[in-house]
């Protein structure tokens, strides 16, 4: 294992394109002046930071995991890969997409593209780790026009101990395209590893790109990702986010509709338990006229866990007729538990319609009286209160064959945090 230091970079971009080459040193200089994020500041406020990367030595790639059952469960696919310990294993694609591996093609205009357009170096340390050391990712390429109705997956696999991993994942939809990438992030049992992914997605004009995360790390693993969404004019862009893993789960998103007319859909649910600390930060860009968004995040938490939400939408003053709404709900099972929901409007622009709703509190006693007046348990009633809270989030995502398979995830959270309180 390296050090994240001079010697790892100079190793790592030997050989690149300069323009390639170029953006990794401008993040390895950012890593070099950013200090470690700290809790007194705002994007940092209520979690604790216990990553140093000064601290932190660069994964190894391990073996990677076993099949997993819940891609199994989405049959025929048109294409992936695989990416252990932050290099890639294994690409391909049956499909119209061209599933790049970045390392292969780093003269490729679409990938310098995504390396100048994406997340940026200077977002915070952790960001510039990634940009400086990753020395690998896949590209999901949708061509201009094309469609398919199988999903592509990424599966990252997160599995050396006492090491960071940057898995680099990226999907550019060309003009007109339409698919779906489903991005699977997991760790074996007892990894005590930290992976900060970098996800940038890029979509053209009248794409309809829909981007699905599956967090299911072991409890034992730390995770950063660093997410940037672009949308050019009439796009519309699908975000899903199910977060169920992780010691500390921290999720930066920032969408940009910079162009006129596009659309973005945000649909996420979390659910913490034990000591967990699932923290979400969100970031929508309204930049071009016309332009829409909805965002829709519910979590719940129990035994001692802690959520975490800050949202933002910002409207600049070119994004006039802009229409905007945030929505954040969270459930608090057990004494022990917390949850925080700090959503923000920032309108620089006087023709707009936008909106946030935020809400923390526990299972409604009024509904619980119903159910048990039905002949239910209070068990049983509270179960079924979990479920229905869930289900109207469960229900949009667009992997219709995931359903039961994470609704049981859900109930069998709840059934552990309800063995533990008694």
């Amino acid at each position: 294992m390296s050090s994240l230091d001079r010697t790892t970079f100079d190793r790592l971009v030997a050989g690149r394109p300069e323009r390639a080459a170029d953006a990794a040193r401008r993040a390895m200089d950012a890593f070099e002046k950013l200090p470690t994020p700290d809790p007194r500041e705002e994007d940092w406020r209520y979690v604790t930071v216990d990553t140093d990367p000064d601290t932190l030595t660069l994964a190894e790639p391990g073996a990677p995991m076993g099949d997993d059952h819940l891609v199994g469960l989405l049959g025929d696919v048109a294409g992936g890969g695989t990416i252990v310990d932050g290099s890639v294993t294994e690409s391909g694609s049956d499909g119209a997409a061209r599933v790049l591996r970045v390392a292969d093609h780093w003269d490729d205009d679409t990938v310098v593209d995504v390396l100048e357009r994406g997340v940026p170096a200077d977002l915070d340390r952790f960001a510039a780790a990634a940009q400086a050391f990753s020395a690998d990712g896949l590209l999901v390429h949708l061509p201009a026009g094309s469609h398919d109705d199988r999903p592509y997956v990424v599966d990252v696999h997160a599995t050396a101990t006492d090491a960071v991993s940057f898995p680099r994942i990226a999907v550019v939809a060309g003009d007109g395209s339409e698919g779906r990438v489903l991005i699977r992030l997991r760790s074996p049992e007892g990894a005590a590893t930290t992976v900060i992914p970098i996800v940038d997605v890029i979509a053209g004009a009248n794409a309809r790109p829909t981007v699905t995360t599956l967090q299911t790390l072991d409890p034992a693993t730390r995770s950063i990702t660093l997410q940037r969404m672009i949308a050019g004019r009439d796009t519309g862009l699908v975000f899903e986010e199910a977060g169920f893993g992780a010691s500390n789960a921290r999720l930066h998103l920032t969408v940009d509709l910079a162009g006129r007319g596009a659309d973005a859909k945000i649909l996420g649910v979390y659910f913490g338990d034990h000591d967990q600390t699932l923290d979400y930060r969100y970031f929508m860009n309204h930049i071009a006229p016309n332009t829409t968004s909805e965002m829709t995040l519910k979590g719940a938490v129990g035994d001692a866990a802690k959520a975490v939400f800050t949202g933002l939408i910002r409207i600049e003053p070119d994004g006039q007729r802009t229409n905007a709404h945030q929505n954040n709900r969270n459930l608090v099972l057990t004494d022990g538990a917390e949850a925080h929901s700090v959503p923000n409007l920032e309108i620089l622009a006087n023709d707009v319609r936008c909106g946030h709703g935020s809400a923390v509190g526990p299972l409604d006693q009024e509904q619980r009286y119903y159910l048990m007046s039905r002949g239910l348990d209070r068990v049983a009633a509270d179960r079924l209160q979990v479920i229905g809270f869930f289900e109207d989030v469960l229900g949009r995502f667009s992997h219709d064959v995931l359903d039961p398979a994470l609704r049981k995830i859900v109930t069998s959270t709840y059934a552990g945090i309800v063995e533990r309180d008694a």
